[in-house]
């Protein structure tokens, strides 16, 4: 689907171009944004835009020092976009070309930020005079995004926190899997996050970007180094989430392990004395006599008896 916007007189319209026909006057056109598009609709947008087109392997083998460059006449970008579904996030590349004054976006998924940026444009057209406005309009309102889902992630950390410091030991292994979850997704935040920061440092280097989008973009840098500082904030707090189970589930396996202590040593008085009358050597004087079993039992009990009361006394049981 091919999407274009273009200025008449003080207003901006948009069409969806269904019908496939050369272009005729590029220099009302303001965005050209394609959505999932077939292979003539690729052609057509090589043709009349005189672009390169990549396809999505090719967007996704970019390496990450490629992402960004700059021809005469153009400025070719791929970022990732963070998109969280459910209990999923991952990043997908989104690419966009600024040529003249207009951008074209490529992109193969349905993302809000697009029809967001859609309705602003058509609300407030004065603002967007070429592409490299639109362009920082796009990022600046994902990056809002993703501080909102950041924001949701340290909420479920925060959540997270409150069961480890409840020290209920029954949800060991979910504690440790939604630890490893959120890692995960902190990771891809980050990783998200790095990539604008690359992208918006390497426009802003440009002599092509207007003198008032590059104070935008400057605006926009700032605020993604502030993200990143987040979710270096966000894996400490894992971090010690984890120490502090990990800690509780020592102090518990110390108190078992310490009961079995305190147990063995009970028994092993009596188990010496029932080594010793066990022997069988006929030289034993308390062999025929008529309460040695029972004077045995009650050594034996004595034996058990008195260390546990000294460990009881000293608060060791």
């Amino acid at each position: 689907m091919i999407r274009i916007f273009y200025k008449e007189g003080l207003i901006i319209r948009s069409f969806q171009c269904k019908e496939l026909k050369p272009v005729e006057d590029k220099s009302v056109i303001l965005w050209v944004d394609v959505y999932s598009p077939s292979e003539e609709e690729v052609k057509w947008v090589v043709d009349n835009f005189k672009v390169e087109f990549p396809s999505v392997q090719e967007r996704e083998d970019i390496e990450i020092s490629s992402r960004y460059w700059e021809e005469e006449d153009s400025i070719t970008i791929n970022t990732f976009f963070l998109i969280r579904e459910g209990e999923n996030a991952f990043n997908e590349t989104v690419s966009f070309i600024i040529k003249d004054h207009y951008i074209i976006t490529i992109r193969y998924r349905e993302l809000k930020t697009f029809s967001e940026f859609a309705r602003r444009l058509m609300t407030n057209p004065s603002v967007y005079k070429t592409g490299f406005h639109i362009f920082s309009s796009i990022l600046e309102i994902k990056v809002a995004s993703d501080s909102d889902i950041l924001e949701n992630l340290a909420k479920e950390i925060s959540k997270l926190g409150k069961i480890v410091s409840s020290g209920n030991l029954d949800v060991t292994e979910t504690v440790f899997e939604s630890i490893s979850y959120y890692e995960d997704i902190n990771m891809t935040i980050r990783e998200s996050l790095i990539d604008k920061q690359r992208v918006l440092s390497s426009l802003l280097k440009s002599y092509k970007l207007p003198n008032d989008v590059r104070e935008e973009v400057r605006i926009l840098i700032k605020d993604v180094n502030s993200l990143i500082d987040y979710t270096r904030f966000n894996f400490e707090r894992l971090n010690y989430l984890q120490n502090t189970f990990l800690g509780l589930l020592n102090i518990e396996q110390n108190k078992v392990i310490k009961i079995f202590t305190i147990l063995a040593t009970m028994f092993i008085p009596p188990t010496l004395i029932a080594s010793i009358y066990g022997m069988n050597f006929e030289n034993i004087p308390e062999l025929h006599w008529k309460y040695g079993y029972y004077y045995s039992l009650i050594m034996m009990f004595l034996s058990a008896a008195i260390p546990l009361y000294i460990f009881k006394k000293k608060g060791w049981l």
